[in-house]
């Protein structure tokens, strides 16, 4: 049994004895692979068994590794369609970067992407999600990065599962400059100068580097504004790149298993370059602010527990019937989102509607009309005499009359005298 197969198996076992068909009001919890010595012991090396591609000094994160990223997708990006990431933290909104919405700003075509891993194949844990309204920061400035961070409401809410779970926001009595285990994860480029994104979610362990010293002279000079954070190395190396912006930067709680998002992916100068950390939106600094436009509270709701994988496989079944393979969500797609054509240097435009629809083709001043009848109707010009074809008439006859003239004055002459003679009478 390879370790692919094995992992089905033991999900669907701890899904029948888990509390995971909900988000159960915790958070910064990984259900799946919390203990990647378990995992390793299992089924070997699966760093190298899983054709990892490394980028940027980062290596490819296991199925559920951080179940609170998503993707940010458009469907004018080519290729994958992915351009930012983001965090999961509550069932209805994501945590991102205000500079993610510079170009994209079009939020009815945006859609995301959580529980996946793999983009070209998200499995039957990833749900997709259209975009209801982004909230981005009113102080966020494009020209030099300050208060790039933003909020995005899904359309409706998800459900929780192995491969999806809350972030927890790091809140402001949490010392975040002394937790030691931090990791970035994304779907950025694979290296400095590269423009596609990686097709599977990368991840990589990096440290937090003190304020002053990042900012400092020989590193950004004084650009770093106080709500940032800066991680990475001294040396370079290992950094998040284009495409990761808007995903988190993570650290182990010192005292549990759990993880608390303590950065945005904001900006750096190029790719893992020496002195050049990656720069990132301090989430402590804007707790205030994430919670008055989301209503989350993670310091009430999602405090990390102790809670580990072997509680995970012992924990009491609830009365809610667990599901077999995924939550009953929308149905997922077999690959990904279909996309329209990538664009090769803009994105394709649709011709705008003008002021009015168009109507049928107007008239250039008023419609045509038949042409008017002139003021009397023309006749015929009337005859001098006679019509020419008429036959003469002969002598001795008359055109009104078809008897010749002598015999009516014969006929006549033959009355008066039959008169004379019955009535004795002259008629003369």
């Amino acid at each position: 049994m390879n370790w692919l197969s094995f992992l089905v198996l033991l999900t669907v076992a701890g899904l029948a004895q888990g509390t995971w068909d909900n988000c159960g009001g915790t958070c910064g919890l990984r259900g799946v692979v919390s203990d990647y010595g378990l995992m390793n012991y299992y089924y070997g090396n699966i760093a190298n068994d899983y054709g990892m591609t490394r980028i940027v000094g980062g290596v490819g994160a296991l199925p559920g590794a951080w179940p609170w990223i998503v993707s940010i997708q458009h469907p004018w990006v080519p290729d994958l369609g992915h351009f930012c990431g983001g965090s999961l933290i509550s069932t209805e909104w994501v945590l991102t970067a205000a500079h993610c919405f510079d170009v994209f700003n079009n939020i009815s075509m945006l859609y995301v992407v959580i529980g996946a891993t793999q983009l070209t194949q998200p499995g039957p844990g990833a749900v997709v999600r259209s975009v209801k309204q982004v909230l981005i920061h009113p102080y966020y400035n494009p020209d030099d990065m300050s208060y790039d961070i933003a909020v995005m409401e899904l359309d409706h809410p998800v459900q929780c599962s192995p491969y999806i779970q809350l972030a927890c926001v790091a809140h402001s009595t949490l010392k975040v400059s002394e937790l030691q285990n931090c990791w970035i994860a994304g779907w950025g480029s694979t290296a400095a100068r590269a423009q596609q994104s990686s097709d599977h979610l990368q991840e990589a362990n990096v440290h937090l580097i003190d304020i002053q010293l990042c900012n400092s002279s020989d590193w950004y000079a004084g650009k770093i504004h106080t709500h940032n954070v800066c991680a990475g190395y001294p040396e370079g190396n290992i950094d998040t790149c284009q495409g990761d912006s808007g995903g988190p930067l993570m650290c182990q709680d010192n005292s549990a298993d759990s993880w608390w998002v303590v950065g945005v992916t904001s900006w750096g100068k190029g790719c893992a370059r020496e002195r050049q950390p990656g720069v990132y939106t301090s989430t402590q600094h804007f707790y205030d602010w994430i919670v008055a436009q989301t209503g989350i509270n993670t310091a009430g709701r999602g405090s990390p527990t102790s809670q580990a994988w072997s509680h995970f496989m012992t924990a009491q079944q609830t009365a809610q019937k667990p599901w077999s393979t995924r939550p009953p969500s929308h149905t997922p797609w077999p690959t990904r989102p279909p996309t329209y054509k990538p664009w090769s240097t803009r994105p394709p435009t649709h011709t705008p509607w003008p002021t009015s629809l168009p109507t049928h083709k107007p008239w250039p001043t008023r419609p045509p009309t038949y042409k008017p009848l002139p003021t009397s109707i023309p006749t015929q010009t009337p005859w001098t005499t006679a019509p020419s074809t008429q036959k003469p008439t002969p002598l001795g006859e008359v055109s009104s009359c078809p008897f010749p003239l002598n015999k009516l004055v014969d006929f006549f002459k033959k009355v008066k005298k039959l008169l004379q003679q019955v009535l004795g009478l002259n008629t003369a």
